[in-house]
């Protein structure tokens, strides 16, 4: 039979029950959210969808002097690939002017583009945006402006699943078509890569219900 202060005993010892059992469970979230989603990021960039589409959406990158980084090639020269196969119809370039310099990713990547055969009115650009949200959402108003339907979204692997999930959260029809060949070749490269997205990603994860 409880008396009152047995309750008040227990009032008094719930707290320190519920921190007990908090704690360790706000500990196990922190370590395998990051986990799953860097096993899920690293297995998304197998992911290739390999029906036609209208467009390819090529992600921005850095570019040297007015000529695309070997990052950004690979991802040029594999939009160029899917246009000359006939898997798109046009191709839309992304991404604004780095820091310090005058040359914008997308008029880079475009330029690059078309003289490899890729005709001048398939190519579109957006030379605004800065990171990858921002070179989708830009993107779009392409997409709507051009009415393509579905696109393609042109990026390394391991930037796949971000590019994907925001171009779908943006309300486009948003399929993978990651670069067969990446210069994130061995470990110690593609390992601060994953690192890099995977941090990125759980960002996004939490706080994509408050972008527009």
């Amino acid at each position: 039979m409880s008396t009152p202060e047995t309750e008040a005993k227990e009032r008094r010892s719930w707290p320190r029950k519920l921190l007990k059992w908090a704690i360790p469970s706000v500990l196990g979230f922190l370590i395998l959210f990051p986990l799953y989603q860097m096993a899920s990021i690293y297995a998304y960039g197998f992911a290739r969808d390999k029906a036609p589409a209208d467009a390819a959406v090529v992600m921005g990158a850095a570019e040297y002097n007015n000529r695309p980084s070997p990052v950004f090639k690979e991802r040029i020269e594999h939009a160029i690939s899917l246009y000359k196969e006939g898997r798109v119809r046009a191709l839309v370039f992304t991404g604004g002017s780095g820091k310090g310099s005058k040359y914008a990713e997308a008029q880079v990547g475009r330029d690059y583009a078309v003289k490899r055969g890729v005709p001048a009115d398939k190519a579109f650009l957006e030379n605004v945006s800065r990171i990858t949200y921002d070179n989708l959402r830009e993107a779009r108003k392409i997409v709507a402006r051009e009415k393509f339907k579905r696109v393609l979204i042109v990026s390394d692997p391991l930037h796949m699943k971000r590019s994907v999930v925001m171009a779908r959260d943006l309300g486009m029809d948003a399929h993978p078509s990651p670069t067969p060949t990446s210069q994130f070749k061995t470990w110690r490269t593609k390992g601060p890569l994953l690192l890099h997205e995977t941090y990125y990603y759980c960002l996004y994860a939490v706080g994509r219900y408050f972008l527009d």
